[in-house]
């Protein structure tokens, strides 16, 4: 196949020629997608299993959301300081992207069913619900996997399918952090153990579940075998917390909360600067030689001087565009602390596609996440947003399944299938919102 990049490189400057041209947004819905070809089943709820789906969708697969009819998914009902836009809440949205939403009583003997009927035409069944629920019901990986031997089945939980803890003891973001250590770590050392601000065990937990559903797919082309996967919340976060866990193996003590400093390559850490707050940082001799230059008059950096303390005093009397000044001239890292507002607006992050400009057919135009990591020959994109509670159920049970409008009509009537409650969060927009401006 000849290359798409006809670039003699030469220089720097070839490489990022090259760079944009290769991940240029104008060119994605052109190429293939990674994963397309994959059909995935999630029956899930809330964040952790439904985040999970939503990173495989990204890359192409065919991601079907199972809801119970009427509400639906509870995190529907999650909303922000009370704040829906367009009937749908915002915390909805960013884990229920291109996929396809259906309604199904999964408890109903008609509805066990037709769940496993979707599970025969699917490679991957998500479910995070708790251990042995899907079992009780009829349809987990044992139940499933008489009807489909290739099937991959994660199980998504907070502590796993089977030990002590997997029995009767529910997790969520907040205990994940705390069980896991992570809480223990972050904070300052005079003060309570602090919790992340946003659902880190969550979004952590799935995206450990998505790398091993590829490793199980992947493994699926060697041996034509499906398998089960059992990701446990805590022990993903356990997983992330470098070497806490085998330091304290190895001495018998635990590691200290260090506030806003990097214990391990100090200074470096969250400085207050004179219009906000700025994160400085020296890794290696050369950056921390650039660094001692500029908090001292010593034209060769002098170690005994990068101190947090000699770092708050220079930080605080400059603001952060001078800060990032004299960082790029010296050779030591530095970056302001931004919100969600300067992100929205960034322009190298919607040149990019981490903003990603969406027009969606239901809900018009909205601002999304894209995609983290690029892919120059098969990218990921956001081709819609969530949507209402069994909004394609007539596409998937139609199209995929072969089912009439009868066949469908009658498992409505039966309350088998259906579709959204009359209440914001489940339903399609109704009332045109004020788009609040970021």
């Amino acid at each position: 196949m000849p290359c798409r990049y006809p670039f003699r490189f030469s220089s720097v400057n070839d490489f990022r020629a090259f760079a944009e041209e290769a991940f240029s947004l104008s060119g994605i819905s052109a190429r293939p997608e990674a994963l397309s070809g994959v059909r995935v089943v999630e029956l899930a709820t809330r964040i952790f299993g439904p985040a999970t789906t939503d990173y495989l969708g990204e890359f192409g697969a065919e991601v079907i959301k199972v809801e119970l009819p009427l509400k639906g998914d509870l995190m529907r009902y999650v909303a922000p300081e009370g704040y829906f836009w367009k009937d749908v809440s915002p915390a909805f949205l960013p884990l229920n992207r291109n996929k396809l939403h259906v309604a199904i009583d999964v408890r109903l003997p008609e509805g066990k069913e037709l769940f496993t009927r979707l599970a025969e035409a699917s490679d991957v069944v998500l479910e995070n619900l708790r251990a042995g629920t899907m079992d009780e019901w009829g349809i987990g990986y044992l139940q499933l996997k008489e009807r489909n031997p290739r099937l991959i089945y994660a199980a998504n939980s907070g502590f796993g399918q089977w030990g002590p803890y997997s029995r009767g003891r529910a997790s969520y973001d907040a205990t994940a952090q705390a069980v896991s250590g992570f809480s223990a770590i972050t904070g300052f050392p005079d003060q309570p153990p602090l919790k992340a601000g946003f659902w880190v065990g969550d979004y952590t937990g799935a995206l450990f579940s998505a790398i091993s559903i590829l490793a199980a797919l992947f493994a699926k082309r060697r041996t034509g075998e499906g398998q089960m996967i059992d990701v446990s919340q805590a022990e993903t976060m356990i997983r992330t917390l470098d070497w806490t866990w085998l330091y304290a193996g190895l001495t018998g003590r635990d590691r200290q909360r260090a506030g806003n400093r990097d214990v391990l390559l100090p200074p470096s850490g969250i400085y207050r600067c004179a219009d906000g707050f700025i994160a400085i940082s020296a890794r290696d001799g050369g950056e921390r030689t650039a660094l001692a230059k500029t908090l001292s008059s010593d034209p060769h950096g002098n170690e005994e001087d990068l101190t947090p303390e000699r770092v708050d005093v220079f930080a605080s009397v400059r603001t952060s565009a001078e800060i990032l000044s004299l960082s790029e001239e010296a050779g030591f890292s530095a970056a302001p602390v931004t919100g969600g507002r300067e992100q929205y607006h960034d322009p190298h992050l919607r040149a990019r596609g981490t903003v990603w400009e969406l027009d969606d057919p239901l809900y018009g135009r909205i601002d999304e996440f894209g995609p983290a990591p690029k892919l120059s020959e098969s990218p990921g994109r956001i081709k819609w947003t969530a949507k209402p509670v069994g909004y394609h159920n007539e596409q998937v049970f139609g199209a995929l399944l072969g089912m009439s409008s009868g066949e469908i009509d009658e498992l409505a009537q039966k309350k088998v299938i259906g579709k959204w409650a009359d209440v914001p969060g489940a339903r399609p927009p109704s009332v045109p919102s004020l788009d609040g401006a970021l």
